[in-house]
């Protein structure tokens, strides 16, 4: 191919050298993308084909390619047509997908080429868009914007009536990372982040102070940009005791809490609260003696606060211990039995 013959049709390029059987492409795009954003190589295929049709009259994509100057021909062609357009006369045909995809064409195409009787055009999928990373959430809140909308239960949750649900999903999130199941790990994890959605969704229909998830997610990259100024600033962090001193620093300024107990959720499982407060406590250089008192409650206090100083955490050790003793059960259970 020489170079006036590129220049005199821009698709050139992208058309492969070969015998006269013509080129079908399908042309696939990505609904979490901005319609009109497509690939350099789908718009030189685009431009280079004599014919573009689409089977969906309503496509998104379909106002920009006729802004480019491109016919889109609303059609539902079958694999016999097509191959018979294409073949005789060395032609490019661009089929631009819809969002079920086009199964019954690619099928039929499948049945011509697997006969061994047919001469077929070149065959080819090409993305047009790519997802980008977390483009799947898009479908989330979607979904969740449906639901929000059409089920009669979901349509009248409160903050309040989700709120255990909450707990519980974290509680099995735990559960499966303690025991090391990664299948369960994704699912908790997609529970978990349901609940976020699902919050959000509600705080949106708030009459007096809505918010959406663009806030939420907004408020986070917000406050993880500025308590990472040795990522995104100049600041300068070389040990993870370098960042924890960082994000302390800078937590304390945002924060501007009166008391190293300020933000220390009181209704979490006692262990957890004795924990956690022996680390702010150790964390703020503070000398706090623990109360005097007698009973189960005391001894337990100052074993969480023990355990936190040395690096453990007295919550996930109980559950570690109770795990054992469950199989202890079972197993004295089994042998009952």
């Amino acid at each position: 191919m020489n170079a006036d013959a590129s220049a005199a049709d821009p698709g050139a390029a992208a058309r492969p050298e070969g015998p006269g059987t013509g080129r079908l492409v399908l042309l696939t795009t990505s609904h979490r993308v901005a319609p009109g954003l497509l690939s350099w190589p789908a718009w030189q295929v685009l431009r280079a084909a004599e014919r573009v049709l689409c089977a969906d009259p309503d496509h998104p994509q379909l106002p920009y390619l006729r802004e480019a100057g491109i016919v889109v021909e609303t059609a539902v062609p079958t694999a016999r047509e097509l191959v018979d357009h294409c073949v005789p006369e060395d032609r490019t045909v661009v089929v631009l997908t819809s969002a079920e995809g086009e199964s019954t064409l690619t099928d039929g195409l499948a049945r011509l080429a697997g006969s061994g009787r047919e001469t077929m055009p070149d065959l080819e999928l090409l993305p047009g868009s790519y997802d980008l990373p977390g483009a799947r959430l898009l479908d989330l809140v979607q979904v969740m914007d449906q639901i929000r909308a059409e089920c009669p239960w979901s349509s009248i949750r409160t903050h309040q009536d989700l709120a255990k649900y909450g707990l519980e999903e974290a509680y099995e999130m735990v559960e499966a990372i303690e025991a090391g199941d990664r299948v369960e790990l994704r699912e908790e994890l997609g529970d978990v982040l349901l609940q976020v959605v699902f919050h959000a969704r509600i705080a949106q229909d708030d009459p007096e102070e809505p918010f959406s998830i663009d806030d939420v997610a907004g408020t986070i990259v917000e406050k993880l940009i500025h308590r990472h100024p040795h990522v995104f600033g100049e600041a300068e962090a070389a040990t993870p005791e370098d960042v924890k001193a960082h994000w302390i620093r800078t937590k304390a300024v945002e924060k501007q809490r009166g008391s190293v107990t300020e933000g220390v959720p009181l209704a979490q499982p006692g262990l957890a609260l004795a924990a956690k407060l022996a680390s702010r406590v150790r964390t703020a250089g503070l000398d706090v003696p623990l109360p005097a008192g007698r009973g189960v409650g005391y001894e337990l206090l100052a074993m969480a606060v023990r355990a936190e100083a040395e690096g453990t955490d007295p919550e996930a050790a109980l559950r570690a211990a109770a795990r054992a003793y469950r199989d202890a059960v079972l197993a004295a259970e089994g042998g009952t039995a």
